[in-house]
């Protein structure tokens, strides 16, 4: 995800936090805002875990898989956080 624009990350982080949320049923804490939010910090969490560890390249960013996998660990921590309140 490198090059893409703002509009490409919000997109893109859209569909990974949507995806997230399917992926965990379960009434929701926050809107369509914070799905889209927790898909782009999943997709840069994804992204900064994937070089921290090796995986990606200097100038690579992480897949839409990886996004979705970030999305759904920040989705399982906002909920625990959210629910504790």
């Amino acid at each position: 995800m490198e090059n893409y624009g703002i509009i490409a990350w919000i997109v893109i982080g859209g569909i990974a936090g949507a995806i997230a949320k399917l992926l965990m049923p379960g009434k929701d804490p926050g809107g369509c805002i914070v799905t889209v939010l927790l898909g782009i910090a999943g997709a840069l969490l994804a992204g900064w875990l994937g070089h921290a560890v090796g995986w990606y390249g200097q100038n690579e960013g992480a897949g839409f898989l990886a996004a979705i996998v970030g999305a759904f660990i920040l989705l399982l921590i906002y909920r625990l956080i959210a629910g504790r309140r």
